[in-house]
């Protein structure tokens, strides 16, 4: 009985994911809460060191989050035995490279995704820690938000009856960086430096789709870049060169038909900067990052197509709120606490690596599809 510590590397935590999602809001408060409760009388205590390329940076945050460790040198953490996971939320053309020490180094492993620039790597990095015996997860944080969460009990509940479509939107204006600085970094724009929406966002909707309404079985979409110049943190004004919109139809299993829309050339008029509108025979549900609605169909009206009459029904007002029911913590810890209890415990933790490389085979799909003007089939994954 007691607190025992865990010593968990994190590489690339002074960017704004890895520093608010992962660092603050993860791991600081999982030790500001006493650990993580493994429900025997024991709390497992992490004991992060931090790595980066700026000493400043790590020194500031190790300072200001009272973390005794940190240091620019992978491979002197990578050595101490102290070490037992590596974290990596760096950019996603130096994860690959990284991850690969830390199997080597026999650390079991965690990251975001993707976990790789192409498919190929992902699922090398998969066999590499399958054959080293380390365990391994990705984030896939999506799964975790509350309106996510009220869809799943929903689908649990079998509220939908059989489900016949899914209608996500995702997006927003990000700002070119003349004007008004831009909201994401400017390699979000330049495919030479793995940026683009499809490789982003389409590894997020791989894992949503599968887990949540059937895997995917096919698709076809269309990749665009309507704004071809932006401006840098410099000043500097550059060509984009990676997709910023993607608009795409899934088939999934079951007959399931899922369309898709992601971009950052969007204003928002809908609830949430995420939508996830399920239709069923029974009922229907739209879901945001925290708030979730339903129809039901003896609840559901019954418009008339008639553009000379004004419209009598306010649709919006014909859905009903999913309560809480529950205390909703952050989903970036959620998944922590899960990781960090497969490791000790042995726990289930189906999100491994080879998940991660399914999210990748589907952003290079797409990407194809959008290149060749095709409908694409989804083969399965195994290492």
């Amino acid at each position: 009985m007691g607190t025992r510590t865990i010593g968990i590397i994190m590489n690339g935590v002074t960017g704004r994911m890895g520093t608010r999602q992962h660092l603050i809001r993860s791991i600081v408060a999982i030790r500001e809460q006493g650990g993580v409760d493994l429900g025997n009388g024991e709390f497992l205590m992490p004991d992060p060191i931090l790595v980066g390329r700026n000493e400043d940076k790590l020194k500031s945050l190790s300072e200001k989050y009272s973390i005794e460790r940190w240091t620019t040198n992978l491979s002197e953490a990578l050595s101490d035995g102290n070490n037992v996971i590596y974290f990596d939320s760096q950019t996603t053309s130096r994860r690959e490279k990284a991850i690969k020490q830390a199997i080597e180094a026999g650390k079991h492993i965690y990251c975001e995704k993707p976990t790789s620039t192409s498919l190929e790597g992902a699922l090398e990095l998969a066999k590499l820690a399958k054959e080293a015996g380390v365990k391994n997860g990705v984030v896939q944080d999506k799964l975790f938000l509350p309106g996510v969460m009220k869809l799943k009990r929903l689908l649990d509940a079998g509220f939908f009856g059989d489900i016949l479509s899914v209608r996500m939107e995702f997006g927003y204006w990000v700002f070119e960086g003349d004007w008004q600085e831009g909201q994401r970094p400017s390699w979000n724009y330049k495919k030479e430096e793995g940026g683009g929406i499809i490789v982003d966002m389409f590894p997020h909707w791989r894992y949503v789709l599968d887990y949540l309404f059937g895997s995917v079985q096919a698709l076809s979409a269309v990749a665009a870049t309507h704004i071809p110049e932006r401006v840098d943190e410099e000043g500097q004004t550059y060509k984009a060169t990676a997709d910023d919109a993607a608009y795409a139809i899934l088939e999934l299993e079951n007959g399931v038909i899922a369309s898709v829309n992601s971009s950052w050339t969007v204003r928002v008029n809908r609830d949430d900067l995420l939508t996830i509108q399920v239709d069923g025979t029974e009922g229907s549900a739209v879901a945001g990052l925290r708030d979730c609605k339903t129809q039901h169909k003896v609840n559901t009206p019954k418009p008339v197509w008639n553009p000379d009459l004004e419209n009598t029904i306010d649709f919006e007002d014909q859905w009903e709120k999913v309560p809480d029911n529950q205390v909703f913590e952050n989903a970036f810890k959620i998944q922590w606490e899960m990781f960090l209890k497969h490791i000790d415990q042995g726990e289930n933790f189906p999100w491994d690596l080879l998940e991660g490389a399914k999210g990748m085979q589907l952003a290079e799909l797409g990407l194809k599809s959008s290149e060749k003007r095709c409908w694409l089939e989804v083969p399965s994954l195994e290492v």
